[in-house]
């Protein structure tokens, strides 16, 4: 029978893989758990897997060198996220060990939470709520519709795709700005970044973390932006440089941010721009639904029932490297 270790603490547990995902890997092998009620260091979860062949893993459990080096029974590495920037690939490939990841199971959500930060900000709904909670009465500020208003999608992946879509269905005039991809839908218009920046009411950062989108969003981006736009990140906080989002927030080149990310631990908005008067900010839950979460963690069921026979799932991305798959062909 497999061994399985899943690095998920109690919390993340419930939240992020669910009762079902659960028994389904019970029914697949003998299923350890970390019991440390926190995330393990790496050392920690070396001696935690030991004897283990399969670890499914919690987005912020690193999969670092150490540990593909030092467990020598481990057979595949599988994150139970799409983000794997924290996972040596190389070093797993070089040791043998498949690394999977997950696929986007929360494109509606994130969408959805986009929609739901637009309405707010362009109707100050959440600053309202505050003044009454205060116990005072809010100023009645004229406010922005969605319908006739221009939605600037920074990014054409899945999310971006999606929330095009949504847009549209909402009367808005929808502008696309991404360098690797073909944009040819009838009803958007693709543009170069900074003609999106100059003609967006809302500007929708859905694009892809990786060393060249570092601090996309800089000074000078923030100055090509419409005076009084909105700008909305769902992505990566590093994306975005934080202290010229905050200046412009200040000048009032912006009228306003929402941000369900950031540079905090777990990719969650920084508290000190959190606070600011002008940003709604959400602790990382845009993809916090349970059709998503059970959609990657179910996910990771299914890898593991192929990683058991020996064979690569869907969503490995060293499978010509993992050669330890063989043990368990032959088991």
């Amino acid at each position: 029978m497999a061994k399985i270790f899943l690095t998920h603490p109690p919390e993340a547990l419930k939240n992020y893989y669910g009762d079902r995902a659960v028994a389904g890997l019970k029914a697949l092998g003998d299923v350890r758990f970390n019991s440390a009620g926190r995330e393990l260091s790496t050392r920690e979860l070396i001696e935690a897997a030991r004897g283990c062949e399969l670890i499914v893993s919690y987005r912020q459990t690193p999969g670092e060198a150490e540990l593909f080096r030092n467990s020598p029974d481990l057979v595949a590495f599988s994150r139970c996220a799409i983000d794997i920037r924290n996972v040596d690939v190389a070093v797993a490939s070089e040791m043998g060990i498949l690394v999977t990841q997950a696929s986007a199971g929360f494109v509606a959500s994130v969408a959805e939470w986009v929609v739901g930060a637009m309405v707010d900000l362009g109707r100050g709904i959440s600053a309202a709520s505050a003044v009454y909670d205060a116990g005072k009465v809010p100023a009645a500020p004229m406010g922005r519709q969605l319908r006739g208003a221009t939605l600037g999608v920074i990014g054409y992946g899945q999310i971006g795709r999606y929330q095009c879509e949504l847009g549209l269905a909402m009367g808005m005039r929808v502008l696309v700005s991404d360098p690797h991809a073909r944009i040819e839908h009838a009803a958007l218009i693709q543009l170069d970044l900074p003609d999106l920046l100059a003609q967006s009411d809302f500007v929708v950062c859905l694009a892809l973390a990786t060393e060249a989108t570092e601090n996309l969003m800089n000074a000078q981006a923030f100055a090509q932006m419409k005076p009084g736009a909105f700008f909305i990140n769902a992505s990566r906080g590093n994306l975005v440089d934080e202290q010229a989002l905050e200046k412009a927030l200040d000048s009032g080149q912006l009228a306003g941010c929402a941000l369900d990310v950031g540079r905090a631990p777990d990719q969650m908005p920084t508290p000190l721009l959190a606070r600011h008067p002008k940003v709604i900010a959400t602790p990382h839950l845009a993809g916090l639904t349970p059709e998503s979460i059970e959609h990657q963690s179910l996910e990771t069921v299914a890898q593991a029932a192929e990683i058991i026979k020996g064979r690569a799932p869907k969503g490995a991305v060293n499978a010509a490297s993992a050669t330890r798959l063989a043990r368990l062909r032959k088991a």
